[in-house]
């Protein structure tokens, strides 16, 4: 068996077991979806005022998501890819916010513009090996 704790933010404060919610998910899939349900509202309940905006609405992106995908596999590769976004996100995601940081740390007094738009990138083309 495996068991993870995750720490105060996790709905109930206890470990996190993943045979429980397999067996679970397997056994009763509308339980499941309610439990899930539970445990992600009450970590977003324990967010600060201004925070649980913003994340009931990601939640709904995410949900949204889910719900146009046939598999859970397609699921999982657009959330993956949603995150990515996020991450990268043209000089304001969390790269951006990083390279600022270490750009101001190193003695810079404003943060960098946005990268520039990759649309308009000249793109190459290499010759095939023989």
């Amino acid at each position: 068996m495996i068991a993870l704790q995750v720490g105060p933010v996790y709905a109930l404060d206890h470990a996190f077991n993943f045979d429980d919610w397999v067996d679970l998910a397997r056994d009763d899939a509308a339980a499941f979806e309610a439990k899930r349900m539970a445990c992600i509202e009450a970590v977003i309940s324990r967010a600060s005022e201004p925070n649980q905006h913003r994340l009931r609405c990601l939640q709904w992106r995410i949900e949204m998501e889910r719900q146009r995908t046939r598999t859970p596999l397609q699921a999982c590769l657009r959330l993956s890819a949603m995150m990515w976004d996020s991450l990268l996100n043209d000089g304001s995601g969390l790269h951006g916010a990083l390279d600022n940081l270490a750009e101001t740390a190193m003695g810079g007094t404003t943060p960098s513009p946005p990268a520039e738009s990759l649309t308009g990138a000249r793109i190459l083309s290499f010759p095939r090996r023989p």
